[in-house]
């Protein structure tokens, strides 16, 4: 009896799993993380893009640079598609102005989106050496959206201190 409750927890366990990494949903994710990204990008007003809450803290520019170009790597290597920014990091060299860094942030949330439209389950599923683990691609998109939540996240700081209310959550 214990094996069969044992059985039925792992397939519901992996039935969760398979399910959290399907496509459709990878995509879907995506697509809501790009339009709550724009949000916090549309609410900082121009003067806020250079602002640092600290000298030694990263500008709200390029934390949201910063997050394109992760968007970019983490992307790249799933796919296998060249990294537009491998030689050119969106960090050092975009202007850090509202207009540039949106564009920046936004195109590299398009190649997300599109690396994965043109993956199917089965490849998501593939295990590949990433940061010195073997992960499946869709274990990759996971930390990349993780990656991307953090640093959104951190520019709630900025946004305060510059006395604007950061965009509401957007779960769905």
């Amino acid at each position: 009896m214990k094996h069969l409750i044992l059985f039925f927890m792992l397939a519901a366990s992996t039935f969760t799993i398979a399910k959290a990494q399907n496509k459709d949903q990878i995509i879907a994710d995506w697509r809501r993380a790009k339009v709550y990204t724009k949000a916090y990008l549309d609410a900082m007003p121009e003067n806020g893009y250079g602002f640092k809450p600290t000298p030694e803290m990263r500008s709200f520019a390029a934390q949201m640079l910063h997050l394109a170009d992760a968007n970019y790597t983490f992307a790249s290597t799933v796919s296998g598609k060249p990294n537009p920014l491998a030689k050119n990091s969106a960090e050092k060299n975009v202007a850090q102005t509202k207009e540039a860094t949106t564009k920046a942030v936004m195109d590299s949330y398009d190649f997300v989106i599109n690396s994965v439209q043109e993956l199917t389950n089965e490849q998501l599923a593939e295990v590949i050496k990433f940061a010195g683990r073997d992960l499946s691609k869709a274990v990759i998109l996971n930390k990349a959206f993780e990656h991307q939540t953090h640093h959104r996240g951190q520019t709630v700081v900025y946004l305060r201190l510059k006395g604007v209310t950061p965009p509401a959550e957007m779960l769905f």
